[in-house]
């Protein structure tokens, strides 16, 4: 049986920390793989990097993701390091939290168990 793949859709929303700091989170939606570059990297790469120093990345909506969505995810990560910004993570199901740890993206992001633990701890 073939999945049937769901167009990745990422959104942008300015959040509130406790302190009134603001926080960029970029929810996803749908599908990350390979064909999902322009929506991920694209829209991370959008960013005004100074205005944008704290991001939260939720894959809450994520329905699937394989390791070429994963090598974009990292692609964020490594530049958002280079740029100096802090990223969390929060949304992932208990086996993405496992391979995402094992892979190594917990050097470049703190993984959360929710966007309330996230943004608590930004």
């Amino acid at each position: 049986m073939n999945k049937v793949q769901t167009a990745n859709k990422v959104s942008q929303q300015q959040l509130t920390d406790a302190n009134g700091q603001q926080i960029t989170c970029l929810r996803f939606a749908g599908d990350i793989s390979s064909a999902s570059k322009d929506a991920v990297v694209g829209t991370y790469q959008a960013l005004d990097k100074a205005a944008h120093k704290r991001l939260l990345l939720d894959f809450k909506g994520v329905e699937y993701l394989n390791s070429s969505g994963i090598a974009l995810v990292i692609q964020v990560l490594m530049e958002a390091n280079k740029s100096g910004q802090t990223v969390a993570i929060c949304g992932l199901t208990p086996h993405f939290t496992k391979v995402f740890t094992m892979v190594g993206i917990t050097k470049y992001a703190t993984l959360y168990s929710d966007e309330t633990a996230a943004l608590a701890a930004l």
